[in-house]
């Protein structure tokens, strides 16, 4: 008789493990690259701010 099959979304039990199967995580997107998203809202404050320091010098 064949093993039956694990679904792809579960992690198949080891041989031996008192432990169920457990649903993998989902993956995170852009919410898994903070840095990233960090970097970009400092980028839009360092080119607001240059903004106005640039109206303030008068060029």
């Amino acid at each position: 008789m064949s093993v039956p099959k694990v679904p792809p979304e579960e992690t198949p039990e080891v041989e031996g493990s008192t432990a169920s199967a457990h649903q993998e995580r989902p993956d995170g997107g852009p919410w898994e690259h903070p840095r990233a998203i960090l970097a970009l809202i400092v980028l839009g404050a360092l080119m607001v701010a240059a903004f106005f320091v640039v109206r303030l010098i008068g060029w």
